[in-house]
């Protein structure tokens, strides 16, 4: 009866197929990263609070709003309103046509890089706050309502689709944090980008992203947020 049972048992495992096994795991891993989520957003909560709070009172000061929304393309091509505090000029898009326009090294930094080591929109303020990320503090707000994690590739503008060349970026969310933010972050352009999306999206578990999260204030800290 013993033996039976044994054999059966080898039976079924033998016959539970690899996809099956792959679709519970991932979905265990979707499970714990979105606790994981929940858990940070809760902890981070009231020092983050703090900090928006005193950066809003010196953006305020300018005349202009503390606070910027902008669309971002979120996981499977939906778009979302990512918030930010902000860090440039008001009217910040026409300021950066109009340089682009008179300034052709700029505009073949801008369509290489898709950011501009000298912008111009990016007020005194502005510049400290992202050299060490503070303005993205308020993102902990769409990681908590589920449109962002912690950890995934970084946003992407809806205009910029057409020069990411992978599709890794469309199965995740985006991330606060991740693989490209804790290594090149700036130093390479935005179609490399693509290859840690695709690196992360290969290699995606919850120690990878606990390393990231661990990481990610050294590499905050060094001030090349820009």
């Amino acid at each position: 009866m013993v033996s039976s049972a044994t054999n059966h048992a080898v039976y079924i495992e033998d016959d539970f197929p690899d996809e099956l096994y792959d679709y519970i795991s991932i979905n265990y891993y979707l499970l714990a990263k979105r606790l994981m989520d929940l858990l940070l957003t809760m902890v981070l909560a009231v020092p983050a609070l703090i900090i928006i709070a005193l950066c809003a009172v010196m953006i305020k000061r300018d005349g202009g709003p503390a606070f910027f929304s902008q669309p971002r393309v979120g996981k499977g091509g939906v778009v979302y309103h990512l918030w930010k505090l902000r860090s440039m000029v008001p009217d910040a898009d026409r300021l950066l046509e109009e340089h682009l326009a008179r300034t052709p090294a700029a505009r073949k930094e801008w369509e290489t890089m898709q950011k501009l080591e000298r912008d111009p929109r990016i007020t005194s303020l502005g510049r400290y706050l992202r050299k060490y990320s503070l303005d993205e503090l308020p993102q902990l707000f769409n990681v908590f309502v589920g449109d962002m994690s912690v950890v995934g590739p970084r946003p992407m503008l809806p205009q910029q689709r057409a020069h990411y060349p992978d599709t890794a970026y469309f199965d995740l969310r985006p991330g606060l944090t991740g693989l490209w933010q804790i290594s090149e972050r700036n130093g390479c352009t935005f179609v490399e980008r693509a290859k840690y999306d695709s690196r992360y999206s290969a290699f995606i578990s919850l120690s990878m992203d606990l390393w990231i999260i661990w990481r990610t204030p050294f590499v905050v800290l060094s001030g090349t947020g820009v």
